[in-house]
């Protein structure tokens, strides 16, 4: 039996809609804008993947904000830009999906991901 459905289907919030594997990592993220900079503490991912990162920050974000971070992971530094996806209050979080990443950083992130998980 078909049933049709009236009006468009929700997606379930709780999908990951994540393209990369993601792994636990901790390390310090600096804020390259200036302004962030000066008004963000401590910033530190809890994990990340080659699409972006989860960051526990102080400093409130609003969805679909621009960020730039300056970051070393595993001996690798990396310099890119992402779009803030979400915002955990409570949790002083908020998650970044990386934009305009070259191949070359993508592969770099593989690479230092993959470290993680030996």
């Amino acid at each position: 039996m078909n049933t049709k459905l009236d009006g468009p289907v929700e997606p379930d919030p709780y999908m990951n809609r994540r393209a990369e594997e993601r792994v636990a990592a901790r390390f310090e993220v600096r804020f390259e804008q200036m302004e962030d900079a000066a008004r963000a503490l401590r910033a530190y991912s809890l994990n990340l993947s080659a699409g972006g990162l989860c960051l526990r920050t102080r400093k409130s974000y609003d969805v679909g904000s621009q960020v730039r971070l300056a970051m070393v992971v595993d001996g690798e530094e990396f310099h890119l830009t992402g779009i803030v996806a979400w915002v955990r209050d409570e949790a002083e979080a908020i998650g970044v999906r990386f934009i305009d990443v070259s191949e070359e950083d993508h592969e770099r992130l593989r690479r230092v991901i993959a470290s993680f998980k030996r």
